[in-house]
């Protein structure tokens, strides 16, 4: 069986490794002005910093406050190696929670569907007075 989407992944490869080199000739260009590179990083610190106080503050309201605080620290990541950690660590964290998530909706949706066969099995006998007195106390 072959993926359908093999394509859309090649292009998107070729077009990150074109955009991976530009960005690695241009960071080597503000590498060699050391006032430009200690700019750089203070601006991309205070972006990302921004960026993930916003998620945090995006997380309780609907919307995509989670989906804000991993760009903000996929920001700080293109600089600092603790927030790369984190991101990988977040994004291992995320995927253990949908898979059980998942399983546990599969496995209630199975719940589910085993009751209304039961249910369905057989027309039920209506209580007799004997039953409608033991409700009844």
């Amino acid at each position: 069986m072959t993926d359908p989407y093999a394509d859309e992944a090649e292009r998107a490869h070729r077009l990150s490794r074109r955009f991976g080199r530009w960005m690695e000739r241009w960071r080597a260009m503000i590498r060699r002005r050391p006032w430009l590179n200690t700019l750089y990083k203070v601006l991309v610190t205070v972006l990302g910093v921004v960026v993930v106080v916003v998620g945090l503050i995006l997380v309780p309201l609907p919307g995509p406050g989670w989906l804000i605080v991993f760009i903000g620290l996929t920001i700080l990541g293109t600089e600092y190696h603790w927030a790369r950690r984190l991101l990988g660590w977040l994004r291992r964290t995320l995927a253990r929670f949908w898979e059980r998530w998942n399983l546990w909706r599969a496995a209630r949706r199975e719940r589910k569907a085993a009751q209304r066969r039961n249910d369905d099995s057989g027309p039920r006998p209506k209580p007799g007075p004997a039953v409608r007195a033991e409700r009844s106390t």
